[in-house]
C-alpha cells in the first residue's frame, strides 16, 4: 500500500502517491498490475525476492 511505502522509506503517502502517478504516466500505465508486469519484465524485480 501507498501508507507501508511511505512508512519504509521515511516519506509522506501524499509523496508515494504522486511519485507512483508520475511514473506511471511516464510509462503509460493504467493501473498498478501492469507496473509490475513491467518490473518483471524489465528485470527490475525477480522471482522469489523479498524486500522485507
Amino acid at each position: 500500500s501507498n501508507l507501508e511505502i511511505a512508512d519504509r522509506l521515511y516519506i509522506s503517502e501524499a509523496t508515494v502517491k504522486t511519485h507512483l502517478n508520475r511514473t506511471m504516466t511516464k510509462l503509460d500505465l493504467g493501473s498498478r498490475a501492469q507496473a509490475v508486469v513491467v518490473a518483471y519484465e524489465t528485470g527490475l524485480v525477480t522471482p522469489g525476492r523479498h524486500g522485507g
